[in-house]
């Protein structure tokens, strides 16, 4: 999958959570993508926040340490 698709997809999620307030947002993120998204996904997208330009959402950020690779 794509860096663009994979950021795509996390800031949808992001969009999703954000109106829950910053903690229940990061905790719901965390959470959706280490149940839903495969192994390889998990650890393409932590690689891929690793560069500081990648265009996460700033929860996305936040909830990178609850994502299990």
């Amino acid at each position: 999958m794509s860096d663009s698709r994979l950021v795509y997809m996390a800031n949808q999620i992001a969009g999703f959570f954000a109106a829950q307030g910053e903690a229940r947002a990061v905790a719901g993120i965390g959470d959706h993508i280490a149940k839903f998204w495969d192994p390889k996904m998990r650890s393409d997208l932590l690689a891929l926040a690793k560069n500081g330009d990648s265009g996460l959402h700033p929860l996305v950020r936040k909830a990178l340490p609850l994502i299990n690779h």
